[in-house]
C-alpha cells in the first residue's frame, strides 16, 4: 500500500467547494463528515483558528487536544512557572473562552456558523466557502485567505512530509 494510500484511508482529506446559504448554514461533504463522526453522532466544536477559516473537531478530539494544553498550563501555574505573568494568562484564557464553541451538524451535515463565527469566516450569504480535509479535523475558509494559504505553504510541502516522515 502506497504512502498517499495509507493516509487517504486514515485521515480526513479533500477540498470542496460549498455556499453558504441565506442563513449562514453550510452542507459539508458526507465523505469528510463520515470520517470525523461516528454514525449518528452529531456534536462538535467549531474553533476560530486563523483569520478567515473555521474548524470543526468532533467534541471528543477537541476534548483531548483542548485539554493537552490546559494541563500543560496547570503545572506551570502550580510549580509557579507563571508568577508575575498575570496578563499573559489572561491573554491565554480570554482566547479560550471566545475562540470555540459547541455546535450541533443537522441532517445531511449541514452546519449553521454561530454569531461572532461568521464575521471571523468573513464568507457572506450565499458566497463560496472552500472545506477542506485538515487530517484530523474539517476546516472551512474563506476562498481568498485559502488561496493565500496556499500560496504561502505549498512550497514548504516536500519538506513537512519528509519532516513527518
Amino acid at each position: 500500500m502506497s504512502v498517499v494510500t495509507e493516509l487517504a484511508s486514515t485521515l480526513i482529506l479533500g477540498e470542496f467547494v460549498r455556499r453558504m446559504d441565506d442563513r449562514y448554514r453550510i452542507s459539508l461533504p458526507r465523505e469528510l463528515v463520515d470520517r470525523l463522526l461516528p454514525e449518528g453522532q452529531v456534536d462538535c466544536v467549531l474553533a476560530k483558528e486563523q483569520d478567515g477559516a473555521l474548524s470543526l473537531w468532533s467534541r471528543p478530539a477537541w476534548e483531548r487536544h483542548l485539554a493537552s494544553g490546559i494541563r500543560v498550563i496547570e503545572v506551570k501555574l502550580n510549580e509557579g512557572r507563571l508568577t508575575g505573568r498575570t496578563e499573559q494568562v489572561q491573554a491565554l484564557a480570554r482566547l479560550l473562552s471566545s475562540r470555540f464553541r459547541e455546535v450541533k451538524l443537522a441532517g445531511r451535515g449541514r452546519l449553521l456558523v454561530p454569531e461572532g463565527f461568521r464575521e471571523f469566516l468573513g464568507v457572506k450569504p450565499n458566497g463560496e466557502c472552500i472545506v477542506v480535509g485538515a487530517g484530523i479535523n474539517i476546516e472551512l475558509w474563506q476562498p481568498a485567505a485559502w488561496r493565500n494559504y496556499l500560496k504561502e505553504s505549498l512550497g514548504k510541502f516536500n519538506a513537512l512530509v519528509n519532516e513527518l516522515l
